[in-house]
């Protein structure tokens, strides 16, 4: 198959382009680097098999592509870091760049898969968070441009997939981690592997009890490419995917202190407004519909993390 990835040379992006040139599918990659890297994925090109394609997709595609067979909408900014600094550009990447691959997908009749987020959930109420919670989001605070362009862009995908009748895969994604993440993220994981390898104090942000769940990158791209080839028409999602085990983030720094060696000690710091306190997965219907389960545990996907940061 031909398929079109955008976002495809950021982190998880890559991750999918490899797994899919594995596979022996033919790829075209587009992302316009603003957070990706064109060395994420440019060894790929040696396969003959994988297109580059530098691009905007908040600007109209000046080719059809209606020779593809699948589209993976990957493409929007997705860290704290992001949010502050480029806001506009992310709510415009999931607002009007996901209109212009779903024009592609509704002309064509190309299946497409929205890669949304569990921010959509915003700071929950209800724990673990299923697929049919609603929510708990600030439309004016800081994340706003990020868990409220990925909620328009799920309803926007919603809506043509109701006229245009194209197969229609909607994955929220929780926390993934793994190679290939930007040093300077925003992200915890990263975050705390820079600073424990410069020998820094680790931030953690109010008193370290606050959760997360870890999904590594393997993990997620086999969910992934599962959702997309589910054939059952009628389920579109949302799905959930990520991985359930919860830790805190004190207990994650300490994970982190020991496997690099550092004697870097914790730093305490106020928490920023509007972070979530707990953001775990109900992965049931994952595990029902695409026999999704994640096989990498923590301490190993940090030990093949490290090895990539170090």
């Amino acid at each position: 198959m031909k398929i079109l990835v955008t976002g495809g040379a950021g982190f998880i992006g890559s991750h999918l382009c490899e797994r899919l040139i594995a596979d022996g599918h033919e790829v075209v990659c587009v992302d316009n680097f603003i957070t990706g890297s064109p060395k994420n994925v440019s060894h790929l090109e040696e396969t003959g098999r994988f297109r580059l394609l530098e691009h905007d997709i908040t600007n109209p595609f000046e080719e059809d592509f209606d020779d593809i067979d699948q589209v993976y909408h990957l493409a929007s900014p997705a860290s704290p870091v992001d949010y502050k600094e480029i806001p506009l550009q992310t709510m415009m990447t999931n607002a009007q760049g996901t209109k212009n691959v779903l024009d592609l997908a509704g002309r064509y009749f190309i299946p497409f898969l929205l890669a949304s987020t569990s921010e959509v959930y915003g700071d929950p109420l209800e724990h673990p968070q299923k697929e049919g919670y609603f929510g708990n989001v600030n439309t004016l605070g800081e994340r706003s441009c990020y868990d409220s362009g990925k909620r328009f862009a799920e309803s926007l995908a919603y809506n043509y997939w109701r006229h245009f009748q194209f197969d229609l895969k909607i994955a929220r994604i929780f926390n993934t981690y793994g190679p290939k993440m930007r040093k300077h993220d925003g992200r915890v994981i990263p975050e705390f592997f820079k600073q424990a390898l410069a020998g820094e104090p680790l931030r953690i942000t109010g008193d370290g009890s606050q959760t997360r769940s870890f999904c590594y990158i393997d993990d997620l791209v086999d969910g992934l490419i599962a959702l997309m080839g589910r054939e059952e028409k009628e389920f579109s999602g949302a799905v959930n995917l990520g991985n359930p085990e919860e830790i805190t983030m004190k207990a994650l720094a300490e994970k982190i202190v020991e496997l690099t060696g550092s004697e870097s000690m914790m730093s305490f710091v106020d928490g920023e407004k509007g972070d979530p306190q707990r953001r775990c997965p109900d992965i049931s219907l994952a595990r029902e519909k695409l026999g999704f389960e994640p096989k990498v545990g923590l301490d190993e996907g940090l030990k093949k993390t490290f090895e990539y940061f170090s």
